[in-house]
């Protein structure tokens, strides 16, 4: 049970894989052991992103707030609204996700002198295109919201949308596990499409220092669609958004927001941030993704341009890719300024 050297006396068992992988594996060698396993991890990965639907993180979640919920639409008045996320950045397929959506409020449009408290409809249209492995998503949703003044300054805002989703998937990029799959593993070595036709619904109760409000997406399930059916079903979304703000001082505001989601295949989802806006100019702050990730973030207001960025950093125990993720996100007023007003003391969330 031991190993015997030319000159020497033995060697213990305990010592001999120590020795091996020293004779046999180079640094040099170890080090591509090291990328070899790490790429393996990124499929496994983002394999589970693919498989049923990928889960659509928006760090900077508090400035899209009608995407996730069609009564929120017009909250912030006449918008155009977009960001970037770039996620796992260094990966192949790693998940990156676009959005782009203009809000109209019909009080704005027809002049009314405060149309922040008078105002009743506003519409909008949205467009986000996700990519994450073998597929390529692309949602199109025009939303509808009319507001009820409940006291003088509490606002019921009722909302629907339709949203239409179509999801690409290339057969020649599916992982190994994939293709073993026996819904995916039919289209291996080809393009397929699937189009899906839903409905959204929202509900919101809001004030000029805090809001609530519920959403649900794909209120039908997804049961209308057409084309190759590689996705089992589009399962119901519920999300829950609030937020709350005060001006402490003309030159400091302190502004907080949660959010939370729940589907049926994808783990729930628990998430809030904490923002500083100084001197209506600038704000920092940061937010927690609970399980998942911590993020840091900063932005800058001009008169009607807003701008921010995030730098987003994976919890150790999430089981995510160690990778940088960076979201940039701007929102532009069409005819409001980003200047406080007694019905609205602080000017973003």
């Amino acid at each position: 049970m031991s190993i015997q050297k030319a000159g020497q006396g033995e060697i213990p068992v305990r010592h001999r894989k120590e020795i091996s992988v020293n004779t046999y594996f180079s640094k040099k060698d170890m080090k591509r052991i090291y990328f070899i396993g790490l790429a393996l991890l990124a499929g496994m990965v983002l394999s589970l992103e693919s498989y049923g639907q990928s889960t659509k993180y928006i760090s900077q979640f508090s400035h899209f707030q009608s995407y996730f919920n069609p009564g929120l639409t017009g909250y912030e008045g006449s918008t155009i609204r977009g960001f970037v996320r770039n996620q796992w950045s260094g990966f192949e397929g790693a998940p990156r996700t676009y959005y782009f959506s203009t809000e109209l409020d019909f009080g704005e449009l027809s002049g009314e002198s405060d149309p922040e408290l008078t105002g009743k409809n506003a519409v909008s249209l949205n467009l986000l295109h996700d990519t994450y492995g073998a597929f390529r998503e692309t949602e199109l949703m025009l939303n509808y919201a009319s507001r009820i003044r409940l006291t003088e300054k509490h606002n019921l805002r009722l909302g629907a949308g339709v949203s239409y989703q179509s999801i690409r998937l290339d057969g020649n990029s599916l992982t190994t596990e994939e293709q073993n799959d026996p819904t995916l593993g039919q289209y291996v070595g080809q393009f397929s499409n699937q189009n899906i036709v839903d409905f959204n619904l929202g509900i919101a109760l809001t004030h000029a220092k805090y809001y609530v409000s519920y959403g649900m997406h794909r209120v039908n399930g997804g049961k209308i669609s057409s084309g190759d059916e590689f996705m089992d079903g589009y399962p119901a979304a519920s999300m829950v958004q609030a937020g709350f703000r005060e001006a402490i001082s003309p030159n400091l505001s302190v502004i907080t927001n949660v959010f939370y989601r729940s589907q049926k295949d994808l783990p729930d989802l628990k998430e809030f941030n904490l923002k500083v806006l100084l001197m209506n100019k600038i704000w920092v702050g940061g937010g927690h993704r609970i399980d998942f990730a911590t993020n840091l973030q900063v932005g800058v207001l001009t008169n009607k341009l807003r701008i921010g960025y995030v730098y987003e950093f994976p919890m150790g125990g999430s089981y995510q890719l160690p990778g940088q993720i960076h979201e940039f996100s701007a929102v532009f007023n069409l005819f409001r300024d980003n200047q406080p007003t007694e019905n609205r003391p602080v000017t973003m969330w």
